[in-house]
């Protein structure tokens, strides 16, 4: 067994160190900060500066919830993760790598290289996987003097992992299962679904480290366990099992001691696993929901034991899956776009919860984080479409279930337009944006209601099931009609750029709209309404003709029909391109890319000509617009350096100052899903991905 556990090792490391070697020698690489932990948006770790011992891991949030990582070499201790214990030394970093599903740093002495490497096997094409809570942490280490060392690695992870607030009293248990030894904590009061917010973070539910029974771990609950590993390499015995998170005192620890023994030149790795469960995740309709990988209430122990007997097949698969992704997207949009998208791919993931209906069937919940904590708002699943689209529209599909379910009962929705939100995150009970009764004003009707028809429609193109437009044609048609009156030249009403306020005659919107009654004639084709897909498609088409005698002014076309002498991002325009309307002529597209390279600020394009803000996502979009790799690298590259560059080390911001880089507001959000709308373009390379593997 130890023999064989060597030889993966050996397989895995040469095949992360091969990449590893790969991506350093292209161009240098700085994420804004770095995902360790990205599940969903309470299980999410991130380290926000570039070596992983200057600072405290965070939740997204900025909230610290502290993982600690020490090594002994040779009876000397060095911190690799974390900022504490300070008067341990620090082993030099001397490499940080991120793909699509893994993040890995390297470290080195005069004797020894260590890898530490966090992978989540966040696959979009399983849901039984994507929705199971697990991130692998494996050290690996060797020799580089060609002599023996001893080597024991340390980890640890702080009680604030498993709290909201300061101060909340927790519980600890050690357990075993058939295959591991588990520490958990959670807070005593355990207060399921007990409220609604933005800058939350979970309190009811179990953070659990896992220990595969063969690596011979020691492990401890104490707040000085670290120290005593630094001390002699031994663990402090167990506190209290229970206490306060935060107190005057050192918070309580989680804590394994993994020995690698004597390491020469042939690398010999450990593992464990890390998991956050909770028997609910979401509330809706006041119904809770259970997580999807638990819908046939599969026993924690079960599904722990499951991950570790997965891991080396896991991780092989990481390894091509990231490899594959990353030359796929640099071949369709360039080394500089492909970045973005690794960026992108586990943080869009992680602001979403993947739970299961009463009859077992997927629900998909976005959270509109560091916005106002919305769930399922239409206009971020908007954005955040095309990885899903990308990747797997079952997703997508489970995304909009729970708004058309909504939508369509009369004592919950009675507008005649879509919703904006179905209320705050974790509790899916109705429509909060606006507040108390709401009005149109408050609303955001023509963006709604186009976005879903879009979302819709391209979801029957890509998945080639129209089940969602057959059985809420209804409410299709109701928001169809709602845009045949208002969509050409919208009153003043609020957009998904709300930040920046109502604006009357608004050209992009104007476009939206018309796309979506195009989308909504098509669909009637697909359903075989043959009358009302000729009628919306003869419309759309009139109503594009008049939107350029409306819009152009001189090079370009306006911010506003009434508005002279300015511009903005025609993003909704993507769509046309994308699923072949081909309602506006080319030439609008060209001539908008050629005044937007006229605009361009060090680190993007403004979202028009009222502020140096922009919006990431939007940003891509336009890009998209062009129909030559020149034209897109021309708005691509700015967004690459400003990614590398920002002093904004949060995780990736959507919103910010085209000059100065600065984060202006949001992180964390899953809208960065649709910087995958340039790979979602490219059908062929779509299509390969859409089909790769049967959804589960």
């Amino acid at each position: 067994m130890f023999l064989l556990r060597r030889v993966l090792a050996g397989s895995c490391f040469l095949a992360s160190s091969l990449l590893v070697s790969s991506l350093q020698a292209q161009e240098a690489h700085r994420p804004p900060a770095t995902p360790l932990i990205a599940h969903d948006p309470y299980f999410s770790v991130w380290s926000d500066t570039d070596e992983l011992t200057a600072s405290p891991t965070k939740h997204w949030t900025g909230a610290a919830q502290p993982l600690m990582g020490l090594v002994r070499v040779d009876g000397k201790a060095f911190r690799i993760m974390g900022n504490s214990p300070r008067e341990v030394a620090v082993m030099k970093q001397t490499a940080m790598q991120l793909t699509p599903t893994h993040t890995r740093y390297s470290f080195a002495n005069e004797t020894v290289a260590i890898d530490l490497t966090f992978f989540t096997p966040a696959f979009l094409d399983d849901l039984d996987l994507l929705s199971r809570p697990v991130t692998y942490l494996t050290w690996t280490a060797h020799a580089l003097d060609g002599a023996q060392h001893d080597v024991q690695v340390y980890f640890g992870a702080r009680s604030d992992i498993a709290t909201s607030y300061e101060r909340q009293a927790v519980v600890f248990s050690r357990h075993q299962t058939a295959a591991s030894t588990v520490l958990s904590v959670g807070t005593r009061e355990q207060a399921v679904l007990n409220r609604a917010g933005d800058n939350l973070r979970i309190d009811w539910g179990y953070f659990h480290i896992v220990t595969p029974k063969n690596e011979a771990s020691k492990s401890s609950i104490s707040a000085d366990s670290d120290r005593a590993f630094a001390k002699d390499g031994s663990v402090a015995e167990a506190d209290e099992m229970e206490g306060p998170s935060n107190s005057d005192r050192r918070s309580p620890q989680l804590a394994v001691v993994l020995p690698l023994g004597s390491v020469g030149t042939a690398p010999v790795s450990r593992h464990v696993l890390v998991s956050y469960t909770e028997d609910y995740g979401i509330q809706y309709l006041q119904q809770n929901l259970r997580p999807y990988w638990q819908r046939n209430r599969k026993p924690v122990s079960t599904m722990l034991d499951e991950a570790e007997q997965q891991y080396a097949a896991l991780e092989a698969r990481g390894v091509k899956f990231d490899a594959e992704l990353v030359a796929d997207l640099t071949r369709t949009g360039g080394e500089h776009y492909a970045w973005l998208c690794t960026l992108a791919y586990r943080q869009a993931i992680a602001a979403h919860k993947l739970v299961a209906d009463a009859n077992g069937a997927p629900m998909y919940f976005g959270k509109e984080n560091f916005s106002n904590g919305s769930i399922d708002t239409v206009d971020v699943l908007y954005p955040s479409s095309p990885l899903f689209l990308f990747m797997n529209p079952k997703l997508l599909e489970a995304e909009l279930l729970p708004v058309l379910q909504y939508a369509a009962m009369p004592d919950h929705w009675r507008f005649p337009f879509a919703p904006h939100d179905l209320g705050v995150y974790p509790l899916a009970n109705g429509q909060l944006y606006g507040g108390g009764e709401k009005t149109e004003d408050d609303q955001m009707p023509v963006e709604e209601s186009g976005n879903m028809i879009i979302m819709v429609d391209a979801l029957a193109r890509t998945a080639g099931t129209t089940s969602l437009a057959r059985r809420y044609w209804p409410e299709l048609t109701r928001w169809a009609e709602y845009l045949r009156v208002h969509g050409l030249d919208p009153e003043t009403q609020l957009t998904t750029d709300d930040f920046a306020g109502h604006v009357a005659h608004n050209a992009n919107l104007s476009i939206k709209a018309i796309d979506a009654l195009e989308a909504y004639a098509d669909l009637a084709k697909l359903l075989h309404h043959d009358a009302e897909a000729k009628q919306y498609s003869a419309l759309a088409h009139d109503m594009a003709h008049k939107w350029i005698d409306l819009a152009k002014e001189g090079d370009h076309y306006k911010l506003a029909f009434n508005s002279s002498n300015t511009w903005s991002q025609k993003y909704n325009l993507v769509w046309d391109k994308v699923l072949d309307y081909n309602l506006f002529p080319k030439s609008v597209r060209e001539s908008e890319i050629a005044f937007y390279k006229t605009k361009l600020n060090v680190y993007g394009l403004p979202l028009d000509s009222r502020a140096d803000y922009t919006k990431l996502d939007w940003e891509l979009w336009t890009a998209t617009l062009a129909d030559n790799p020149a034209d897109f690298n021309v708005l691509v590259d700015p967004l690459f350096r400003w990614a590398n560059e920002t002093t904004s080390r949060v995780p990736m911001t959507d919103w910010y100052d085209t000059k100065t880089g600065k984060q202006v507001g949001f992180q964390a959000r899953s809208v960065v899903g649709g910087l995958f709308i340039k790979a979602l373009a490219d059908k062929t390379l779509a299509d390969k991905w859409r089909h790769a593997t049967p959804s589960k």
